[in-house]
């Protein structure tokens, strides 16, 4: 009898836990293990913290009587909740897979039958699971400036409406989002200092999602589509200067859904990009109110620049 016909294996990790992390890291580390039980042929089932997936099996789901064996995939092996999976699975062959061993004494590394550890007190570190997993290919990255202030427009704000769909279209679209903010901080080191510190970030996005005027400006001057979003009723500045940038991906806040969302997004991802860059050589070479503001103090201070 081959190993895959004598019984199903639980896979799991802080990943399946109520309260545990569910990391980049540790669901690459998932996929690679996955990949290697499927080479096999080996059954399996993963058991996913039911915040993460509520609906996919959990922990308190999986019934044990329904595997023969348990891996434990990634992270750190310690504390209570991977103890447990020892008392919950008695009867499993239990594996431990690419983790970190922390205290070998700790009842959480020796509840299992095999560790094959990653690293830990005289344990030769290997390479981490991650760097050999499969994944899909590079997605759009997207960055985000939203506001929740701006509270000189009174009842015709709809900022708090407008960042509530925006992150609920942001987790169900295959993106990267790049969370970023127009506000200068040169003591956070988590804000940009200087205008060309968040200009820098903004060229290196393939598209912009903002609420913002200078979320679309700056995008704009960093050659970048942006999907510009006006969160006050009626239209106000972003509008405004959507129409003097003539730039066409604009959605009023009361228009705002994810359809809408989808095809400006689809939009700047095919043919944006040109668009953006023509729309900052144009800008860059065209006139603004600054141009007027000299002849304008000499008209009502005849002293000023002579």
């Amino acid at each position: 009898m081959t190993f895959h016909e004598t019984g199903r294996v639980l896979l799991t990790g802080w990943f399946s836990f109520l309260h545990g992390e569910v990391t980049a890291g540790d669901a690459l580390a998932l996929r690679r293990v996955q990949e290697v039980l499927d080479r096999a042929r080996v059954r399996y089932d993963v058991a996913w913290s039911p915040r993460f997936r509520p609906d996919a099996l959990t922990l308190d789901r999986a019934r044990p009587e329904d595997y023969a064996s348990l891996v434990f995939v990634c992270g750190p092996l310690h504390g209570p909740h991977v103890a447990g999976l020892h008392a919950r699975f008695p009867h499993c062959f239990r594996v431990a897979v690419g983790n970190s061993v922390i205290d070998p004494a700790d009842p959480a590394v020796t509840g299992f039958h095999e560790v094959l550890a990653r690293d830990g007190r005289r344990i030769p570190a290997t390479r981490d699971l991650a760097v050999r997993a499969p994944t899909a290919g590079s997605v759009p990255v997207t960055g985000v400036l939203l506001t929740h202030g701006q509270s000189e427009y009174g009842t015709r704000r709809l900022h708090d409406d407008v960042a509530r769909t925006v992150s609920e279209w942001l987790a169900r679209t295959r993106c990267a989002p790049l969370v970023l903010d127009t506000r200068l901080d040169t003591r956070d080191g988590l804000l940009a200092g200087t205008p060309e510190e968040l200009l820098s970030l903004l060229e290196r996005t393939d598209a912009v999602i903002t609420d913002r005027l200078h979320g679309m400006v700056l995008a704009l001057r960093a050659g970048v589509p942006p999907v510009a979003v006006d969160p006050v009723r009626g239209g106000a500045k972003v509008t405004a200067q959507a129409h003097a940038c003539r730039w066409p991906a604009l959605i009023p806040a009361e228009q705002l859904d994810a359809a809408r969302l989808d095809a400006w997004w689809s939009w700047c991802l095919r043919r944006g990009r040109q668009a953006a860059q023509r729309r900052r050589r144009l800008l860059t070479a065209g006139a603004d109110p600054a141009d007027r503001l000299v002849s304008t103090l000499r008209q009502a201070a005849p002293a000023v620049g002579r």
